[in-house]
């Protein structure tokens, strides 16, 4: 490729930096995408797949309000429905604490026009008799669901691709400048890219952009642990999550349970080396135990495979996203600490509002990259 100058650069090859490219080439822009190894290679091609908006910290509800529309309508936005369902989400309750907590996020709910339904005491194992004992009540939401995360962000990018926009893989930027016009990002291979906006999507890796312009977060990288079973006859239909989030499982039609629980090992590297991540056999096993304790029909079923990724996790455990405080031009979204991929389609949109029209109307100063400087001043 020749030509190395556009008018925005969009760093990171997930679901939402994918989005980021698709959204602006059909608005006329000159993008490019710039992957440091394969679209949808971490968080948003090795997630659990929920598509779920509720339990969600209320700052991030009306951008999964808006995701959720895009969600509808996958398929004509990326070719592709990515395996998209529509199942309901059920989060449960094991004590009467956990059942006051989902008594009280009805109102939540309510303020962001999110449907939501309790199903009490009385009520949850006549629904789901498959529910171990130790569940006291639950909260359905029946516009949530899940699909296949290894086929969004590459669906997204293909059709970023056919809209205009540059996609490279295995493009890995080791060095970032600004000259008070342009951005200038140098690759490990020698190769340059220059353009007036940049887009930091890079996920974990977005933390060491935003300090290489003098926005230090406390970002971390986490690795969910993840398992899939041998196909079972379908029987979970709801996705299921619970209050304070230790296990989340889900069953597919082809009779597979993906179950996530704990954390996995990792090591995101450095500039130019490879990182790593893998699942802790210890976390794996205490995930199928706290699994069969929801559904004890998983007991003695097999487990075929687990797996890990790389994600940004921060300590307030909601993203970075808007408009840098040190460098016109720089605009974040990452941090999305293990729950984004429902976000993602959004994501990319909002961030095209932002660049091509300076304003989005979904509220982002709870997401402000100042705000963990401004907490420890």
């Amino acid at each position: 490729m020749n030509d190395t100058r556009f008018d925005v650069l969009v760093v990171g090859g997930g679901g939402a930096g994918c989005s980021a490219a698709l959204h602006l080439a059909q608005r006329g822009t000159r993008v490019a995408l710039l992957e440091r190894g394969l679209v949808g290679g971490q968080a948003s091609g090795v997630n659990y797949g929920g598509v779920r908006q509720q339990g969600r910290n209320p700052a991030e509800l009306p951008i999964a309000r808006r995701s959720r529309e895009l969600w509808g309508r996958m398929k004509e936005l990326a070719g592709t429905e990515a395996e998209f369902t529509v199942t309901g989400h059920l989060k449960l309750a094991r004590n009467d604490a956990e059942e006051a907590n989902l008594v009280a996020y009805l109102d939540v709910a309510k303020q962001h026009g999110l449907p939501l339904r309790m199903v009490g005491r009385n009520a949850i194992h006549v629904e789901y008799p498959w529910l171990g004992p130790q569940v006291v009540a639950g909260s359905f939401a029946p516009e949530d669901g899940s699909a296949n995360p290894r086929l969004l962000a590459p669906a997204l990018a293909r059709a970023a691709q056919d809209a205009g926009a540059t996609v490279l893989e295995r493009t890995e930027v080791e060095h970032y400048a600004h000259d008070g016009t342009l951005f200038r990002l140098r690759t490990v291979d020698g190769r340059e890219f220059t353009a007036p906006v940049l887009l930091n999507m890079a996920g974990f890796w977005g933390g060491r952009i935003a300090e290489a312009f003098g926005e230090p977060v406390p970002v971390k990288p986490l690795s969910p642990n993840m398992m899939v079973t041998e196909p079972l006859d379908y029987f979970i239909e709801p996705n299921l999550g619970v209050v304070g989030g230790n296990v989340y499982l889900r069953q597919i039609p082809r009779g597979n349970v993906i179950i996530g629980a704990g954390h996995g090992e990792n090591d995101p590297g450095q500039p130019g080396q490879v990182p790593w991540s893998r699942p802790v056999p210890e976390v794996t096993m205490e995930g199928a135990r706290l699994a069969i304790a929801l559904v004890p029909a998983l007991e003695g079923v097999q487990i075929i495979r687990s797996w890990t990724g790389i994600d940004g996790n921060m300590p307030d455990k909601i993203p970075v996203i808007g408009p840098s405080s040190t460098t016109p031009g720089l605009f974040h979204a990452f941090g999305f600490s293990g729950h984004g991929f429902q976000l993602g389609p959004a994501i990319g949109a909002i961030m095209t509002e932002l660049v091509l029209d300076g304003h989005t109307d979904i509220p982002l100063e709870a997401f402000r990259i100042t705000r963990f400087a401004e907490a420890a001043a």
